[in-house]
């Protein structure tokens, strides 16, 4: 028997959305000398949140002035058990605040409001605790005496996971003694603006944090201005190489966590039930809109019908709608424009030979959506094996031996993260050892912890981010 779940919407009483926002700045919110605004708008039902500041190239220059000026006067005074102080304030805030961060993300970015409430907001709020500790031990972190930041650190960060990645970028950076000068993606700025009012509230010195609203160009400002010493970039690797080229010759360091097409192997001696369930939260949490997402099943030739049989059956029980109703497990696609290149990508799927299929779902008539998707006959030719979709849909892909598994898996640009289903110990360290993939999860998928790095090799990027290791990317000197 199939029981329909009764709507079990969130409030959205609890947040306090501005018709317009400025720039924070030195502490405080600005107006822009351009005046140009932009409406950020909720894509599960196109209607505008607000309007918000279209930073310019002189915006750009004030807030490093700012940041520069803090990192000189006050930010780089303080002693780590200082600094540490702010982070465990800014994490405690996050907090108490979690159930306004939770709803206003849901609302901005299109994800279910369980996965915001549940992932994001705790795992943001984490990332600040776990630093907040690392702040006055940085002499015992095994990289060098006395270890220096670099200064103001400009930092991007993508409409994926917008407070999650705030979190990953500044709370590392604070705890190591850099100030900072960060732009949201232009579709999810609203987290990112009520963050400068948690600076605020935990009363951190002006000028430390600097956060600036717009689109391509603002990240541009950012990235070539003079005054920035470090670079760190979540988002596409087309974007990725253009940065690393603006970067090249200049004395900027700079970390890059870029795109993917992570495998997710599944051996004939892995649990089924238990890798099904896997394999939805490897490509269809947050709609897929997951640099890590495992969007390249390989399944071992001799389960592949046992596994696509329950594969099915599990997917015609997700719940496809509102992201404000807790009972929603697939949220709207973020943006028109990324709904536009999932359709494209899916249907060259379709042209290249492959068989595609989704569950039966009624998707709402305003916003944007699309279906949970696995695509069957798939070589490693077609394009949605090779090309990263960032929506949420599956390439299934078979193999007969664990070597020949190892080699498709490999076959690609990227080198984020895979994932290994197997029953036996011995199976998951081999493959580990041959998979060129910077995290690689076992009978698991898409688990986050802040002590434990994160990235990639190939076109996924360089650097680490989380843990020990991503601490090196925000001091001075070479730690490789």
């Amino acid at each position: 028997m199939k029981f329909e779940y009764a709507p079990a919407p969130e409030s959205t009483a609890i947040v306090d959305i501005k018709p317009e926002y400025e720039l924070f700045i030195d502490g405080k919110f600005v107006a822009s000398k351009s005046g140009k605004k932009f409406e950020t708008i909720n894509p599960a039902n196109e209607k505008v949140l607000s309007r918000v500041t279209q930073a310019s190239a002189a915006d750009v220059d004030r807030a490093v002035k700012a940041a520069t000026e803090a990192y000189r006067k006050t930010w780089s005074k303080l002693s780590g058990a200082q600094r540490g102080k702010y982070l465990f304030r800014i994490a405690r805030i996050l907090q108490e605040r979690a159930r306004e961060f939770a709803v206003l993300e849901s609302m901005d970015n299109g994800k279910p409001i369980r996965e915001t409430r549940d992932t994001d907001i705790p795992l943001a709020a984490a990332h600040f605790f776990y630093h907040a500790g690392w702040a006055d031990k940085l002499d015992y972190a095994g990289l060098g005496d006395n270890p220096k930041p670099h200064g103001v650190v400009g930092q991007i960060i993508p409409w994926n996971f917008p407070m999650l990645m705030l979190a990953w970028k500044v709370a590392p950076a604070l705890a190591t003694g850099n100030t900072v000068v960060l732009k949201p993606a232009e579709t999810t700025p609203l987290t990112a603006l009520l963050f400068a009012e948690v600076c605020q509230q935990a009363d951190l010195p002006k000028g430390v944090v600097n956060i600036l609203t717009g689109d391509g160009l603002t990240g541009a400002a950012i990235v070539n201005h003079p005054g920035i010493n470090k670079i760190a970039f979540t988002g596409s690797t087309e974007v990725g190489k253009i940065i690393a080229k603006s970067v090249a010759g200049t004395k900027k360091a700079l970390t890059l966590e870029l795109g993917g097409k992570g495998a997710n192997i599944i051996f004939e001696d892995a649990p089924i039930d238990e890798t099904v369930e896997g394999i939805i939260n490897g490509i269809y949490f947050n709609q897929g809109h997951v640099c890590c997402a495992g969007s390249r099943l390989l399944v071992q030739e001799n389960i592949k019908d046992e596994l696509l049989e329950k594969l099915k059956r599990r997917m015609s029980l997700i719940r496809v709608g509102d992201p404000l109703d807790k009972n929603t497990d697939l949220g709207a696609i973020n943006s028109a424009a990324q709904l536009m290149k999932i359709r494209e990508m899916a249907e060259s799927g379709d042209a290249e030979g492959a068989e595609r299929w989704s569950p039966q779902c009624n998707l709402p008539e305003k916003g944007f959506w699309f279906p949970p998707t696995f695509f069957t006959g798939v070589s490693q030719a077609h394009r949605i094996a090779r090309e990263e979709i960032f929506g949420p849909v599956l390439s299934v892909i078979t193999f007969r031996t664990p070597s020949e598994a190892i080699e498709k898996a490999n076959n690609t640009p990227y080198g984020l993260s895979a994932g290994i289903w197997t029953d036996k110990g011995s199976r998951i360290l081999w493959s580990a050892q041959q998979l060129k993939a910077g995290v690689i999860w076992a009978n698991t998928f898409n688990k986050f912890d802040p002590a434990s790095p994160f990235g990639g090799y190939k076109e996924s990027g360089w650097g680490r981010e989380g843990g020990r290791h991503g601490l090196a990317a925000y001091l001075k000197g070479d730690f490789s």
